[in-house]
């Protein structure tokens, strides 16, 4: 079964190249283009890994989207991987604070965020094994 991944992001261009980019795995990829459908997405389709921009239009930005997924006991084990121009360390420290699980800066490689979808969807599929196991 192919791992759900929600691209969160309000460029179409990125978006486009995430998703051409991830096409190559096995994924079953959704994609949201602003906070408040990012997490009605996110409670539709429970993805494995969420790619979240962080400065989107609308109510939320990327940092409270990632709060309140965390914060939510029925989101929180999705692996939230954020995305932003802004490489800063406050960037870095408001990233961790939302609780997001990593951090791609743009332009990032393609092969390095396929890298880091497979890596984060093959732990979750672990961790998942592992809970139905014990």
């Amino acid at each position: 079964m192919p791992h759900r991944i929600l691209i969160v992001e309000d460029q179409p261009d990125i978006c486009k190249l995430i998703r051409m980019t991830l096409e190559f795995g096995d994924f079953e990829i959704h994609e949201a283009h602003d906070g408040e459908s990012a997490l009605n997405m996110a409670r539709a389709t429970l993805p494995t890994v969420m790619l979240l921009d962080v400065m989107m239009p609308g109510l939320l930005d990327g940092y409270q989207v990632c709060s309140r997924i965390k914060q939510d006991p029925s989101l929180r084990g999705i692996q939230v991987v954020m995305l932003t121009a802004r490489g800063q360390a406050t960037d870095l420290a408001a990233g961790e604070a939302a609780g997001a699980d990593a951090y791609l800066v743009k332009p990032f490689s393609p092969l390095e965020l396929i890298e880091r979808v497979e890596a984060m969807a093959a732990a979750a599929s672990a961790a998942t094994t592992t809970a139905i196991s014990d």
